[in-house]
């Protein structure tokens, strides 16, 4: 029986072509790995044969299967037995022309890297040469080493390197490692809960997901396979060998100004007290919590914090603000372009993880000035089917594109976290859920994320990857 594509997947009663698929799968993509203590090595390849059996040893010895995966995963939820680190590896366009590779993935965005004139001018990225050196360079490979503990990722780190030969140059490494605020639940440097609203694949995902609910869907996490699967064409069988076109983007946060921009935001709209703390929900969309202000004023409300919304009672944006970060990158059939069916198409499987130290306590009351402006970010990392309808799309037709969502009357502005290009004020309610309330104009939040490298891979089968040998 061919795989489904069309459908999520239960791993634990997969048989035939879709059992095959898992085994032949890089883990992290149907489901995220642990990565809190993580490493990229960003690889240029100087000889064909040598890359080749480099990558061939590399998966022999320490790529497990997302079969594998998900299998650790149960062992440790019923005895505690801790799996093995991740190991990743994706390749570039640059990096399969390097290999000699005759079938290669033939997505249009992919086949073009983002690092070229064209995919700049679409993304609004800055230029080339304001990344950081090790992205200057033409990338042919990326791996991938992540851990929940640090010893045993720094381990796998070491075996890894000591598997290059002299002909495979590290351009770059960047080195992440997760955030938790006091209640154990990853953040970002700007404090609010991360990773909250990914398309789930697995049948199980989704059962536990709706085990938090009182049975009624309002908002169903639920995605095919094929919104993150794509044959492998150059694997011995694409009918059971799959991979993934995975985005990798270096995101530096400048924390002290965006922390001001909450602040200025609270001011020009008179909030106090514990109020003020909605300003910097009316960016981001959620409080810090990870609350959405869609259903609440306050953080804190609910425990767990809700997923199951949408945007339904809130039409007016008197609540959430239409230009709100993840308003406009998830706008939960609201956006008014499309039927929602479609909207849902765009969505990616986000598998980002922080990067940087700071001597401050992201979850504390601080001022501003006790912020760090740079130096601290995100190793943004997703994993797509269609590069140019998921990515892309998001990034250009929804959060560089002042006019979306498409509201009549209104021009909601770009997306004050991830949007690349000129800010304009923005209206904002100031009584939460009240659509008669007059919007006070206030500043645009300046630009606090900033573009410092990335590139498109590919994240191809097992079967191909051990193949090379």
């Amino acid at each position: 029986m061919a795989v489904d594509l069309t459908t999520t997947l239960s791993w634990t009663t997969a048989n035939g072509d879709a059992a095959a698929m898992l085994d032949q799968l890089q883990p992290n993509i149907v489901k995220a790995h642990v990565r809190d203590h993580f490493s990229a090595l960003f690889l240029s390849f100087g000889d064909a044969g040598e890359a080749k059996a480099f990558l061939a040893a590399l998966a022999n010895q320490h790529l497990k299967s997302a079969r594998t995966h998900l299998e650790e995963i149960s062992a440790f939820k019923t005895s505690g037995t801790r799996g093995t680190p991740y190991v990743g590896v994706g390749l570039t366009a640059a990096g399969y022309a390097v290999l000699g590779v005759a079938q290669t993935p033939p997505d249009e965005a992919f086949v073009r890297g983002m690092g070229s004139p064209q995919t700049r001018a679409k993304l609004a990225d800055p230029p080339r040469s304001t990344f950081d050196p090790g992205y200057h360079q033409a990338i042919h490979a990326v791996v991938m080493i992540g851990d929940a503990s640090d010893g045993a990722a720094t381990a796998c780190r070491n075996d890894v390197l000591a598997l290059l030969p002299d002909s495979v140059t590290v351009l770059a490494e960047e080195t992440g490692s997760g955030r938790t605020n006091g209640r154990g639940e990853g953040i970002e440097h700007f404090g609010y809960v991360d990773g909250r609203s990914q398309p789930l694949f697995l049948a199980e995902d989704l059962d536990a997901e709706r085990n938090g609910t009182d049975g009624t869907d309002v908002w169903d996490p639920a995605a095919p396979l094929g919104q993150v699967l794509v044959p492998d064409p150059a694997a011995p069988d694409p009918s059971i060998h799959f991979g993934s076109y995975l985005v990798f983007r270096k995101l530096e946060q400048n924390v002290r100004r965006f922390k001001q921009a909450e602040s200025d935001l609270a001011d020009a709209l008179g909030l106090t007290g514990d109020d003020r703390e909605r300003a910097g929900a009316m960016i981001i969309g959620r409080f810090e919590d990870g609350t959405p202000l869609t259903l609440q004023r306050e953080e804190g409300a609910e425990s767990p914090v809700p997923n199951n919304f949408t945007y339904g009672s809130d039409a007016d944006g008197a609540k959430c603000p239409f230009q709100a970060h993840i308003r406009k990158t998830n706008p939960r059939g609201s956006g008014g372009a499309e039927d929602p069916a479609d909207e849902r198409k765009h969505l990616m499987a986000r598998r980002g993880v922080t990067y940087g130290e700071r001597a401050d306590d992201p979850t504390a009351d601080l001022p501003p000035s006790a912020r760090p402006s740079g130096g601290v970010g995100l190793l943004f990392m997703a994993f797509n089917s269609v590069l140019g309808n998921q990515f892309e799309f998001t990034q250009t037709l929804w959060a560089n594109n002042p006019g979306f969502p498409i509201v009549p009357g209104t021009k909601p502005g770009l997306d004050p976290v991830i949007a690349q290009g000129s800010r304009e004020p923005a209206g904002n309610v100031t009584t939460w859920g009240d659509p008669t309330g007059t919007p006070i104009t206030a500043d645009p939040v300046p630009q606090a994320v900033t573009l410092k490298g990335g590139e498109y891979f590919f994240a191809p089968s097992l079967a191909f990857l051990r193949g090379l040998a």
